[in-house]
């Protein structure tokens, strides 16, 4: 998808950090679970980690949040909750380094500081600025999530036609001959799926950014 610059959304709403509050809103979860897990994942194996232990950083993030959520106070003044989340999670990328080093067997971990006390680390969000790495993965990830979403909302030929022709970038031609369809019902599907789309971001940020 090649346009995806999307309007500056508002803060993160105190009520959703609220939500999370509650262990038992399930419903809360499995929506930051469905949104978060695949920019913790990724930023777990550029920090050159494996697919298994990047699996367990996505787990001890989120038990990290759940076990943080009850103290958090969320204040834009002091520090996102983009800023607060990318700390976390590299903070159990870096046990997992740790871990790696104290492994003789394992391979060669680069060396990092003496860790502090869990609830130390995760008290204060303050200061915590997401560097522009983080800033892109956040991005995407917001890009893929609404995506994931949409699909599930649309006919499955109109996202068929959409995956196609905008997320594979597949001709035209290629397209309408082998999906047995007409140009326009492309094109119609293509300014359907991109306006939801751009909507579902917008809602997305300013339920969790």
């Amino acid at each position: 998808m090649s346009d995806h610059s999307f309007e500056e959304s508002s803060p993160t709403r105190a009520s959703l950090i609220g939500r999370l509050k509650d262990l038992g809103d399930q419903g809360a979860w499995q929506e930051f679970f469905d949104i978060y897990w695949r920019l913790i994942y990724a930023t777990a194996l550029k920090a050159g980690l494996s697919d298994a232990e990047a699996q367990d950083v996505v787990q001890d993030t989120l038990l990290t949040v759940a076990k943080a959520m009850p103290n958090f106070e969320y204040d834009p003044g002091r520090g996102s909750f983009k800023g607060w989340l990318c700390q976390t999670t590299r903070w159990r990328i870096g046990d997992h380094l740790r871990r790696r080093a104290r492994d003789p067997a394992a391979p060669q971990a680069q060396e990092d500081t003496a860790r502090t006390a869990t609830i130390e680390r995760i008290a204060d969000p303050a200061s915590l600025e997401p560097d522009a790495a983080w800033e892109a993965d956040w991005q995407k990830n917001f890009m893929e999530a609404a995506i994931e979403r949409v699909k599930h909302k649309v006919k499955p030929k109109q996202y068929q036609l959409f995956d196609f022709y905008v997320l594979k970038g597949r001709p035209m031609r290629e397209v309408t001959e082998k999906l047995r369809v007409s140009m326009a019902q492309v094109y119609f599907a293509k300014l359907k799926l991109t306006g939801l789309i751009r909507k579902e971001v917008r809602q997305l940020e300013r339920r969790w950014k």
